[in-house]
């Protein structure tokens, strides 16, 4: 009988040993890895200048922590960016307000505004010898956008409303083209169009290389130059899982805004040699630095005129239901960020 009690307080202790190594083994394993990396997604392109210079100064990184590492994705276009945010191929991405809205709307707040980035910087020009200088003389002429839906597109469209101009599809009398960037600039070049809105430093460009006419300027185009070109978006779902990440993302973020504020003539440099490495090909400084000048870099996503793209798409049809927008922007991380640093912040 003695032996018999022995051996059950033996099998006891046995199991109660396996089961609080097991469960020390299941704790360990959660803190065993804690890395994270933190997929960024960013255009080779000065409306995403923060994401450039802070690539080139390594303080994103820094800001993260050394336990984490920040992976830089390159893009091109802003719907190739939404679609690796749904795929979960980035986490963080900068981008234009149109793709944003499109993803938001589409994945059901799956992706949300958290900072601004640049505003303004693009421009209307007409080709070589064509002076518009009443904007209902755009009826009968060939205008080419970067991209149907995007910022740029849906501008040039509120511009033809105001105007009581449509396109051709609409039953309207302007021919509106979807082209790239650099095939704009040829086509101006041959005359194949008579007018194009391009985000900068392409309008620049054009007015260098083609010979171009400014039709509207940046602060013309709309709502005086306050308007969003460029926004960060984040997974909703890696901003519940890592807070702490995204806030001192938007650390660095900030401190980028701020640098290439104080010290312009430095960032344009920085911005430069970033695009150099990407693109094999650097931008002229007197084009950067017209460039530059229709640009406003901030941390003010300007959700008013977020809300007015959101109109146009639905106008427009790029949207075809009225999205929930009251989860579009979540900013009380940047708002965090700002008051730690004493900067305004932003309502």
């Amino acid at each position: 009988m003695k032996n018999s009690r022995k051996f059950k307080l033996l099998m006891l202790l046995l199991a109660s040993f396996l089961i609080s190594g097991g469960l020390a083994g299941c704790s360990s394993k959660k803190v065993i890895n804690p890395n994270v990396d933190v997929k960024v997604g960013y255009f080779p392109n000065i409306t995403h200048s923060q994401a450039l210079v802070g690539r080139e100064q390594g303080s994103f990184q820094k800001s993260i922590g050394e336990k984490n590492k920040v992976a830089w994705k390159l893009f091109n276009a802003g719907p190739a960016e939404v679609e690796a945010l749904f795929a979960e191929a980035i986490d963080i991405a900068y981008i234009g307000p149109g793709p944003a809205i499109n993803g938001y709307a589409k994945s059901k707040g799956d992706i949300q505004i958290i900072a601004g980035a640049t505003d303004a910087g693009a421009v209307f020009v007409s080709k070589k010898g064509l002076v518009i200088k009443n904007l209902k003389e755009l009826s009968g002429k060939k205008i080419a956008v970067p991209q149907f839906g995007n910022t740029q597109d849906l501008t040039l469209r509120n511009i033809m409303s105001e105007n009581g101009l449509k396109d051709k599809t609409k039953g309207g009398t302007v021919e509106v083209r979807q082209a790239s960037n650099a095939d704009i600039l040829s086509l101006l070049q041959k005359g194949e169009i008579d007018a194009a809105l391009v985000p900068e430093p392409w309008g620049s460009r054009l007015m260098k290389e083609a010979k171009t006419n400014i039709i509207l300027d940046y602060k013309d185009l709309f709502r005086q130059g306050k308007y969003t070109t460029a926004v960060v978006v984040v997974r909703t779902e890696f901003l519940k899982e890592h807070p702490l990440i995204v806030e001192n993302f938007i650390k660095a973020h900030v401190d980028a805004t701020k640098y290439i504020n104080k010290n312009p003539d430095k960032a344009k440099e920085i911005v430069n040699k970033q695009i150099i490495k990407l693109t094999k090909k650097g931008i002229e400084k007197d084009v950067l630095d017209d460039a530059f000048n229709r640009l406003t870099i901030t941390n003010d996503p300007e959700k008013d005129s977020v809300f007015d793209f959101v109109n146009f798409a639905l106008k427009e049809g790029f949207l075809k239901l009225e999205p929930d927008t009251k989860n579009l922007f979540n900013l009380t991380t940047l708002n965090k960020v700002l008051k730690e640093k004493g900067q305004d912040q932003i309502k």
